[in-house]
């Protein structure tokens, strides 16, 4: 049985990381699994609403943010050969988008959504009605 945490979660990512995940070949659907994994515990946590995730048999590591975890965003993206981890000040400013992206309201992720600055990647709960 899915946790009722899971069977909330809206899994989005933004324009820059759709690029990225594009370039390295990583589909939405293993974004998809990946945030359940996430959810399970299968991930670092950061603090303050932000994960590091492997993805794409290791190769790459994803930031994803997730204060309140309702809405799960993939932010960024980089491949583990070229980098261990994310400096201080970027996890700080991705603390504070955590701390955004926590008041975003549905007219709000709309209107990203027709901007095209977010992207989603699945909706668990229409998954878990289908």
């Amino acid at each position: 049985m899915m946790d009722p945490a899971a069977r909330a979660a809206r899994i989005f990512k933004t324009a820059w990381f759709t690029k990225a995940a594009g370039k390295a070949r990583i589909a939405d659907d293993e974004l998809c699994k990946a945030v359940m994994q996430i959810i399970n515990g299968q991930a670092d946590d950061l603090g303050g609403g932000v994960f590091k995730k492997r993805l794409n048999k290791n190769m790459h590591r994803g930031i994803v943010l997730a204060k309140g975890g309702r809405n799960w965003i993939f932010v960024y993206l980089f491949a583990k050969k070229d980098r261990d981890n994310i400096d201080d000040d970027e996890l700080r400013e991705f603390r504070m988008h955590a701390e955004d992206y926590q008041t975003l309201t549905d007219e709000h992720i709309v209107q990203l959504l027709d901007d095209e600055d977010l992207n989603e990647l699945c909706n668990e709960k229409a998954k878990v009605q289908e």
